[in-house]
This record gives C-alpha cells, sequence and structure tokens, in this order.
C-alpha cells in the first residue's frame, strides 16, 4: 500500500479496481488519515478519472447500510453542490414535482457543505423525518411517491473523513460522489455537477454502469438547469443545449434563484413553490430541472410536454399533497 500511495502521488493513473481497493483501504480506522489527506490532494491536482470515481463510488456503496425500497423503477434527484452559486433548494423541489407528476423518487442527500442550506436541512425545517428506517421509507414512497435518504445515516464510514475535508478547505473527490452513491440504487438518474469536466466523467461512468440518466451543468457554473444562459445535459442517448427559450420561459436573474437565508427560509420558499405562489423564476426553474428529469425517465426530448406535466404537478395540488404525505411518521 506505501508503495501505490507514492506511485499516486507521482500521478499513476488507478483502474477501477484498484481505486475500489484502496477506498476499502481508506475506510479503516487504521489507514491515516494524514495519508488520505495526501491522497485526496493529489487527486485534486493530477484530476480525478472514471475509474477512480468509479472504484470509489462502489466500494461506498458496498460498505453502505443496505435499503430495500420494494420498488424497480426508482429516480434520484440530486446535484454535487460545490458551484458556489448558493442557489435555493432545486433538486429537493423538483422531488416533489416529480412525486406530484406520478414518478417514485428516492432523493439522497445532505446538509449543506458548500451552500447556506443542504437538502437535509430543508427537509428538516419542512417536518419531514429523516431516518433510516426501511418501513418508513418504503411507507412514505407508497403514501407520497417521494421518499428521503440523509446520507450520513446510509454511509456512517464516512465521518471519520469530515474533519479532515473541513481542515483542507477545498474541493475533493469525496464532494464528486454524493449522486453515484445513493444506498437505493435507482435505475434513473438525474445529476447536477459543478464542472463539465466532471459532468464528462459522470457521463462516461453513467454509460458504463447502464441506464438511463441526465448529467447537468448550467455554462456559467450552476450545477442544474438554472435558466440564466445555457444548459448542457449529456443523457444516455446524446448531448443537448437547453436555453430558457427551449422551455418556453424567459431568462432568470442569478440573485432571484438565490437562497434568502437558512433552513427555515428555504423551506417556506418550497412551501410557497408548491402552492403555486412563488415567482415565476422560482418556478419556473423548479419545472425546467423537473422535466429534464422525466425526460431522462422517458427516455424522451419532448422538453415541452414535460415542462407542461411539471406545471400541472404544481397547479393541480399534487406537489404539495406529495410534501404532506411525506411529512407522515
Amino acid at each position: 500500500m506505501t508503495s501505490l500511495v507514492e506511485d499516486i502521488l507521482e500521478g499513476r493513473r488507478l483502474s477501477a479496481e484498484e481505486s475500489c481497493g484502496l477506498m476499502n483501504q481508506m475506510l479503516q480506522d487504521e489507514f491515516p488519515l494524514a495519508r488520505v489527506a495526501a491522497l485526496v490532494t493529489s487527486f485534486r491536482i493530477h484530476g480525478s478519472t472514471v475509474d477512480l470515481l468509479d472504484g470509489f463510488s462502489r466500494a461506498l456503496l458496498d460498505a453502505a447500510t443496505p435499503v430495500d425500497l420494494g420498488a424497480a423503477d426508482l429516480i434520484d434527484v440530486c446535484g454535487t453542490g460545490g458551484d458556489g452559486k448558493d442557489s435555493f433548494n432545486i433538486s429537493t423541489t423538483v422531488a416533489f414535482v416529480l412525486a406530484g407528476a406520478g414518478y417514485r423518487v428516492a432523493k439522497h442527500g445532505n446538509v449543506a457543505v458548500s451552500s447556506s442550506c443542504g437538502s437535509s436541512n430543508v427537509l428538516e425545517a419542512l417536518g419531514v423525518p429523516l431516518t433510516a428506517d426501511q418501513s418508513h421509507l418504503r411507507g412514505s414512497l407508497e403514501r407520497s411517491g417521494v421518499c428521503f435518504l440523509h446520507a450520513p445515516l446510509f454511509h456512517p464510514v464516512l465521518r471519520r473523513f469530515g474533519a479532515m475535508r473541513k481542515e483542507l478547505g477545498f474541493k475533493t473527490v469525496f464532494n464528486a460522489l454524493g449522486p453515484l452513491v445513493n444506498p437505493a440504487r435507482p435505475s434513473y438518474q438525474y445529476s447536477g455537477v459543478y464542472s463539465l469536466e466532471l459532468q464528462r466523467l459522470y457521463s462516461n461512468l453513467l454509460h458504463r454502469r447502464g441506464g438511463r440518466f441526465a448529467v447537468v451543468h448550467s455554462i456559467d457554473g450552476y450545477d442544474e438547469v438554472s435558466l440564466t444562459g445555457v444548459a448542457r445535459v449529456t443523457t444516455d442517448s446524446g448531448t443537448y443545449e437547453f436555453r430558457p427559450r427551449d422551455f418556453g420561459v424567459v431568462p432568470v436573474l442569478p440573485d432571484s434563484i438565490r437562497a434568502a437565508g437558512g433552513a427555515a427560509e428555504g423551506a417556506a420558499l418550497i412551501t410557497s413553490i408548491l402552492h403555486g405562489k412563488a415567482s415565476a423564476a422560482h418556478e419556473d426553474v423548479v419545472c425546467a430541472n423537473a422535466a429534464v428529469a422525466m425526460s431522462a425517465f422517458e427516455g424522451s426530448q419532448d422538453i415541452s410536454r414535460f415542462m407542461g406535466e411539471a406545471k400541472e404537478s404544481i397547479r393541480s395540488g399534487r406537489a404539495l399533497e406529495a410534501l404532506r404525505r411525506s411529512r407522515e411518521a
């Protein structure tokens, strides 16, 4: 292992199997955290690879608390974060809109890392229980069409890296892994990423794994369809660019989708959107992301149709009902 670490520091690229083995070693308490810090710094300098993300994510999934939701047609909507834009909780809101439109969502998420309020923070403020209890998660999925998997409950092995990551103070390969390690292993994946390079890596990896997916990055830096400019979307069928007009809406200003504050403010905004009482910018951004997620699930590029279905989910009250039912114990 010492020899392998030295090779990595010199820039050696690992195979997927070597990467999986390395992560398994790093998860052991006896593996020095100083060495972990050196490794993730080296990966930051030399760059990640498809094999690295593949092996690391497989090791983390194998080490995760298992969950069986009894459904094969699940979709996750999850972003890496780390884009520095501090937008409101778009993917969390999208989860309710998708559920209201009849999709079954198993959303993976965490507390805030780089933003003012993460998905788990805002869900707690909304009164949605965060639990690893399998019967509760299945019940939530059956009642509301959506359940939430709070990452620390399913990946307890990652706790040992928490303080080290804060001390390093920069993005590492761990920041890129969130959407890849949903313990429910959904068949359909909508992932937002913070860079074009990470979009390339994700797309190649998800092609390798099979299934339908969409990987989203807005050219001006967002890990979602921001409607502030051009969004680049890679799917299992090709690469597409979307402008606001493609969704039938006008461009929005960055300030109009910036988070208003902490968890309480984020929860209030989500509730307002689902009530159909938020600004056009907030609703349009949520519906545009939901439309791309639906497109990935259905394997169709009929964005206009899916945009209509997303808006109907809100206007019919079904998205709000999904939120209400997800609060039930």
